[in-house]
């Protein structure tokens, strides 16, 4: 890739970051582990192509284009989330995912007639571990991270340990530190 690619990507990843709060490659990356899906099905499951949603990912594209694919991925974060928290079974994820995906935009209800949108729920400890790992991770590389927090450690040890966890741990045990200093 040459500079002016290069800088392109990044202009439609700072795009993006502004528009859906994180790129949209983090996003995707992030629904596909957390609904099990591979890039094909998240593709179908939101109404795209499989080369626009690549394109997307890549920061070739900035911007979705059919607001209701927005509204889709936005119903397929809080669907994450439920999941996440335990309160939706895969197999139910499976058949809202289905909900969603014939959805035309606005909120997908449940089979319990409870709105799904993210606008009606609270976030689940899951997705703020997750926005926060998002933005560590979006200032600064894990290395960095780890450097910055052996720097910080004899000093400023909580917070040492708040840059390993977040910056560069898995997501369970940043889930456990969050949960662990909640009173």
């Amino acid at each position: 890739m040459d500079a002016a690619q290069q800088e392109a990507t990044a202009r439609a990843r700072d795009l993006q970051r502004s528009w859906y709060g994180e790129p949209l490659g983090a996003l995707f990356r992030r629904l596909i582990d957390d609904l099990g899906l591979n890039q094909a099905r998240l593709a179908a499951v939101l109404g795209l192509s499989a080369p626009m949603l690549s394109q997307l990912m890549s920061g070739q594209r900035a911007k979705i284009g059919n607001p209701a694919v927005v509204q889709r991925v936005q119903a397929l974060q809080e669907l994450s989330g439920l999941v996440a928290d335990g309160s939706v079974s895969a197999g139910e994820a499976t058949d809202r995912m289905e909900e969603i995906k014939k959805s035309q935009g606005g909120s997908v209800l449940s089979t319990t007639g409870h709105s799904t949108s993210s606008s009606s729920s609270a976030p689940t400890v899951r997705r703020v571990v997750r926005e926060i790992q998002s933005l560590l991770r979006s200032v600064s590389g894990a290395g960095d991270i780890i450097e910055a927090a052996n720097t910080l450690a004899a000093t400023h040890p909580e917070l040492a340990e708040f840059l390993r966890v977040y910056g560069a741990g898995r997501t369970a045990e940043a889930v456990s530190h969050y949960e662990g200093h909640q009173s």
